[in-house]
């Protein structure tokens, strides 16, 4: 295809764009809810208008925390308004993504992502607060040459290679020579190449996320040696939620085809920064700007209550926003993260921040605290509904933080909140607090529960595992 295709009217329009295109597959894709996409690939011949309009079956048992096995029976719809020519292919496919229906009572199926996301946008129609939510996500990853790890009973450790890791300093690359250019510590926001060894790469991710629809805005490097962002446009929650499936899937690819491997792990290096998902976002109704009015930084009132909101539900947000154990090595006091509970106008040490706006249609709360393991339609569908409650019950966000909260003596501190500690903790805040979730029926109590049994699952592993930093701390004691 010569140009981005990410939408069809209707199936005749679709199999007009297969024949076109010679596309001999086409791959259904969805997202579990640890927020990994899914799939299964169909040949062109075996497709027809009742398949595209009826969906299909799949076995929603596989599916970690959806079904068992004696109703695994699953239908997946297809959603043509978002579709792609698969970059990544040697055939040539189009990628389709799918909707999770129950085929027992023809309903969406409430533990399904996508479906959430849905339902959140049509909630915020029918509160009249707004009509139109947007969100604009910026999620840091690495970039790795090698990675190994291995866990097992009496052997566990990983090992992390890059051109760009400080420890290389003194390596030996045979013939072709070691330059000496690298970022140090903390030293990657952002010098040019040669320091800056991801220039190509990054480039290519951006030309491909371009050729899948998605419209791009700039690459640097980030803080840490081997850390990169990509900026792509805000766009409505389920939508941009699709996008930010899109870009993992290409940030994944494109580096694999470089012989090399990314990761959206938050922390996967000791001792520099992890990697975030700042969120913006925004409500309108109609072509007007919910959020612009004559309060603090020229925001609304309703803003503000909708910072009440996130701040009053942060710990049950962490659940979703910061869905990892490993989500909690950055959420650390006094490091890079911000883990404090304040809002302020342009503050990056705040959780809420509120980013300059050159017009009243412009103006944005960034939540800084959210890390990109989040699966985006939950986290997204979650944050609104937080801010949306805020405003039900005119929630005070208090006064703004206008200082460094990082340099804040100890007894300031301690009056401030602050997000979760570990995941176990966020899990435990959404089982108390989720109410607000249940709103118009958005998130359903048996798929809360079902995701904190499923997360917990993960908590358990990682609590029953011994660490190699506490045979160096405790071993010989």
């Amino acid at each position: 295809m010569s140009k981005a295709i990410t939408s069809v009217k209707n199936a005749s329009e679709f199999f007009k764009l297969l024949d076109a295109n010679d596309i001999e597959f086409v791959d259904f894709v969805f997202s579990d809810n640890r927020g990994k996409l899914q799939h299964t690939t169909y040949a062109r011949s075996f497709i027809d208008a009742d398949f595209m309009k009826e969906g299909f079956y799949f076995d929603g048992s596989s599916i970690a925390g959806w079904r068992e096995i004696h109703t695994s029976d699953m239908s997946l719809k297809p959603d043509l308004n978002r579709i792609c020519l698969d970059p990544f292919t040697a055939q040539p496919t189009i990628l389709v993504f799918c909707d999770v229906f129950d085929p027992a009572t023809g309903e969406p199926y409430n533990r399904c992502p996508r479906q959430i996301a849905k339902k959140a946008e049509q909630h915020l129609k029918n509160t009249g607060i707004a009509d139109t939510v947007y969100m604009g996500p910026e999620a840091e990853f690495f970039i790795f040459d090698d990675v190994r790890y291995k866990h097992g009973m009496f052997e566990s450790g990983y090992k992390l290679d890059s051109i760009e890791c400080p420890e290389n300093s003194n390596k030996d690359y045979g013939s072709d020579g070691n330059t000496g250019h690298r970022p140090t510590v903390k030293g990657g926001y952002f010098p040019v190449a040669p320091v800056d060894s991801a220039q190509d790469i990054r480039s290519e991710m951006l030309s491909v996320l371009d050729g899948v629809g998605i419209e791009v805005q700039k690459h640097h490097h980030e803080v840490a040696p081997s850390q990169h962002e990509l900026g792509f446009e805000f766009d409505t929650l389920t939508a941009c939620a699709d996008k930010s499936q899109l870009f993992k899937y290409v940030v994944h690819n494109v580096a694999h085809a470089f012989g090399q491997t990314a990761t959206f792990m938050p922390k996967p290096v000791q001792g520099d920064n992890g990697s975030g998902m700042h969120c913006h976002q925004s409500l309108f109704k109609g072509k007007e700007p919910v959020f612009a009015g004559d309060k603090y930084a020229n925001l609304s009132q309703e803003c503000l209550w909708y910072i009440g909101g996130i701040i009053k539900h942060a710990k049950a947000l962490n659940a979703f926003t910061n869905p990892s154990t490993n989500s909690y090595k950055r959420l650390v006091p006094g490091y890079e993260a911000p883990v404090l509970l304040a809002y302020s106008a342009g503050n990056r040490s705040a959780a809420c921040r509120i980013p300059v706006a050159t017009s009243p249609k412009a103006r944005r709360v960034e939540v800084r605290f959210p890390d990109p393991m989040a699966n985006p339609y939950l986290s997204f569908a979650a944050m609104m509904m937080a801010g949306l409650d805020g405003i039900k019950n005119k929630i005070d966000p208090g006064e703004a933080m206008d200082k460094n909260l990082y340099a804040l003596p100890a007894d300031e501190l301690s009056k401030i909140p602050t997000v979760c500690r570990s995941l176990r903790e966020a899990l435990d805040s959404l089982r108390d607090d989720h109410t607000f979730l249940l709103d118009g029926d958005v998130f359903t109590k048996d798929m809360i529960d079902a995701y904190i049994d499923l997360k917990m699952e993960e908590v358990e592993k990682f609590e029953l595992a011994p660490h190699p930093i506490e045979f160096e701390m405790y071993y010989s004691g």
